[in-house]
């Protein structure tokens, strides 16, 4: 409040005051605090050149000589709150492996799988006669001899896996994965659900080719993005207008099933097509904190084609009721000892078996699934051209948040957020993940394979995690025929791109045969950091960081070096160009 001012005088004026706030006196408290600490600068030079910020330490031994080194790895980490440079590295390789199978032209396995050597083929007839011999054991009712036989077919597996076939021969004879003990479910759709035409589906993976009226010729893709359905109105912010009838326990449901419903969309949509659909995507979380998928697919699909799909894909659960709680998170079921069983806390009687409550779910002719998950309406699907900037930008926004848990993509900022997010854990908690899942207990149900160590409420599935907001399954989803090649594949491929730039062989290559034999073999055991060998981390992250200057100085060299060369060859005349 100013102080009034009297008629016929004017005030004095006053002291302009200095927004700048002084800098601290030379040599105390404040100054030494304002002074950058030289270890953090050393973590941010690190994690600017790529080095890895919690390398795997382990010590090398060479069996023919005895020398013993130690050698840092990177900890291979793809979340940024442990090791932002390896989750950017993970980062830019799953943008390589999008970018090569997104606009591909030609297919990824076009010869196939390679034919079975005589060996390969000796071992599964090996498998097929001691499959024989248990069938004739147990006709005979020879069953002492049946686990001899197991054990036999359980060690010719290990060696056909060790001899490069892949998957398993015949499924395990153990009573929990045999057909004889898998319970069958109808396949009839649901009545509201539309039908969608069904076609058979072809081998390639290509898109159409379109011609323009000039007569060039493109092969355009796409990008899609599926949403789960809305559980009640939001604000900008994605907290609720009204918590109380948010529905927090179909979210809860949906985001733990989410996985099963995106391969059940797949699955129609290459149906519906006629074709083998490849994609490359990422879950995340939407700011209402649901989670939804983007996705590059290969070739172009009609959207009204998408869309019908969409609304056409459900995934059904089949599990017991769950509606309401049978007990609390403060008095949940006892295990009794005597009777090897969960019983109520309460009258002592045991708890129904999760085989007794799947047998009541069978006998009922009226049973409905315990769940539904469905899609919501907004699906978005764009054109994407090759070699565009819109492109390269689809393949930033689809990568965005695959270095980030699912709960950091969106940070919660106010008091309506975080209860929120709060909220939707506590539903998760009490939601059951699995046949196994602890859960069960608070619905009156023992859950598969029940045992004492149990704790309801506290399942160590992924989808009761804080940071995973009920998305358990990967969230980084990728075709099998998206561009033919494995993450240790592209790996390679990066790593020779360097070694030709810089004009490094790689050894293997360019050995002679003849000295193939003596390659020199090791041994490799994980180094403890109190061991008397292993140098302080700083002193590895300097050494680490010189070297990854030193090779980002001879890569950038070598660039230098190739855009010059090919500079001089562009400006020398078309005649010189021929006779070179």
């Amino acid at each position: 409040m100013t102080a009034p001012t009297l008629p016929g005088l004017t005030p004095a004026p006053t002291e302009p005051t200095s927004t700048a706030a002084a800098p601290p006196a030379p040599g105390s408290r404040a100054a030494r605090l304002a002074l950058p600490m030289s270890r953090q600068v050393l973590k941010e030079m690190a994690a600017e050149y790529g080095v890895c910020l919690r390398p795997v330490t382990l010590r090398r031994t060479d069996l023919h000589t005895g020398q013993t080194e130690v050698i840092d790895l990177p900890c291979g980490s793809t979340r940024e709150d442990k090791c932002s440079p390896c989750a950017k590295r993970a980062r830019r390789l799953r943008q390589t492996q999008i970018r090569e199978g997104w606009h591909r032209t030609d297919e990824p396995n076009p010869a196939g799988a390679n034919p079975a050597t005589e060996e390969q083929r000796d071992l599964v007839m090996l498998r097929a006669h001691l499959e024989f011999a248990r069938d004739e054991a147990q006709r005979s009712a020879q069953f002492d001899q049946v686990p001899g036989i197991d054990q036999a077919i359980a060690e010719v597996e290990e060696a056909i896996a060790a001899e490069g076939l892949r998957g398993q021969v015949a499924p395990s004879h153990d009573d929990d994965d045999s057909d004889n003990g898998r319970r069958k479910r109808s396949t009839k759709r649901r009545q509201d659900a539309p039908d969608l035409p069904r076609k058979k589906v072809e081998p390639r993976t290509v898109g159409k080719v379109y011609t323009a009226p000039d007569g060039t010729q493109h092969r355009p893709s796409m990008w899609l993005s599926l949403t789960l359905d809305s559980y009640g109105r939001v604000l900008p912010d994605g907290t609720p207008v009204d918590p109380g009838s948010y529905d927090y326990r179909r979210a809860a449901w949906d985001a733990v099933h989410f996985a099963r419903l995106l391969d059940r969309f797949w699955q129609n949509l290459r149906r519906c097509v006629g074709w083998n659909v490849q994609y490359a995507g990422c879950v995340e979380p939407q700011r209402r904190l649901a989670p939804h998928a983007h996705f590059a697919i290969r070739g172009t699909i009609p959207r009204a084609v998408l869309r019908q799909v969409a609304a056409a894909t459900y995934h059904q659960v089949w599990w017991p009721p769950a509606d309401e709680l049978v007990y609390s998170l403060d008095r949940p079921p006892v295990w009794d000892n005597d009777a090897d069983a969960w019983v109520d806390p309460d009258t002592r009687q045991p708890l129904r078996t999760w085989a007794d409550a799947l047998d009541l779910l069978d006998a009922d002719p009226d049973a409905t699934p315990v769940h539904v998950v469905r899609f919501g309406r907004q699906v978005h699907a764009e054109g994407v051209t090759p070699g565009t900037v819109h492109a390269d930008r689809t393949i930033g926004y689809i990568t965005k948040y695959i270095t980030k848990s699912a709960a950091d993509c969106h940070k919660a900022e106010t008091d309506r957020q975080r209860n929120h997010l709060d909220r939707l854990w506590q539903q998760l908690r009490i939601t059951p993940c699995n046949e196994r899942c602890a859960n069960w207990l608070l619905y009156g149900i023992q859950p598969k394979k029940a045992h004492g160590r149990l704790q309801a409420g506290r399942c160590k599935g992924k989808v009761h995690q804080r940071a995973t907001l009920g998305i358990g399954g990967r969230r980084i989803l990728v075709s099998r025929d998206w561009s033919g090649k494995t993450l240790a594949d592209h790996r390679a491929d990066a790593r020779a791109w360097v070694r030709r730039l810089l004009g490094v062989s790689t050894g293997a290559d360019d050995a002679d045969p003849v000295d193939q034999g003596d390659a020199p073999a090791y041994a490799w055991e994980m180094a403890r950091p109190d061991d008397p060998d292993i140098p302080p981390l700083q002193h590895r992250m300097l050494r680490a960081l010189s070297q990854r200057a030193q090779w980002k100085a001879a890569l950038r060299a070598a660039q230098d070096r190739a855009a010059a060369s090919s500079s001089d060859v562009s400006a020398v005349p078309s005649d010189r160009k021929e006779s070179r």
